[in-house]
């Protein structure tokens, strides 16, 4: 994959809960882990998305980026204002060079 395809600007989070000592409420917080980096944002044609629901149920979009350790499927990716929950970060097996997130759009929004 070459570089000029990365043209879009996603946003990966992740999850953090605090509790209230005085009410032991749970509350769960979003923190941008990695901010503003570049990727290929690609909603997953019908073909694509039958291949990929027979591996992860739910996937619709799948996201490239260059590689980074950490990147776990407990996160969410924020693009163009919409959340994606993260179900794989696959490494690219050709190319280390390369992490391509399995994701599904609507959910994850907070709790």
């Amino acid at each position: 994959m070459l570089t000029h395809r990365l043209r879009h600007r996603i946003t990966l989070q992740s999850q953090s809960q605090t509790q209230d000592p005085n009410t032991g409420a749970v509350t769960t917080t979003w923190a941008d882990w990695l901010a503003d980096e570049p990727a290929e944002v690609v909603p997953l044609s019908g073909r694509e998305f039958i291949s990929a629901a027979a591996n992860v149920a739910g996937v619709d979009t799948r996201m490239t980026i260059r590689y980074r350790a950490g990147v776990l499927p407990t996160m969410r990716v924020v693009f163009d204002s919409q959340n994606y929950q993260v179900l794989a970060a696959l490494p690219d097996p050709t190319n280390a060079r390369w992490l391509t997130l399995m994701c599904q759009s609507g959910v994850n929004d907070g709790a």
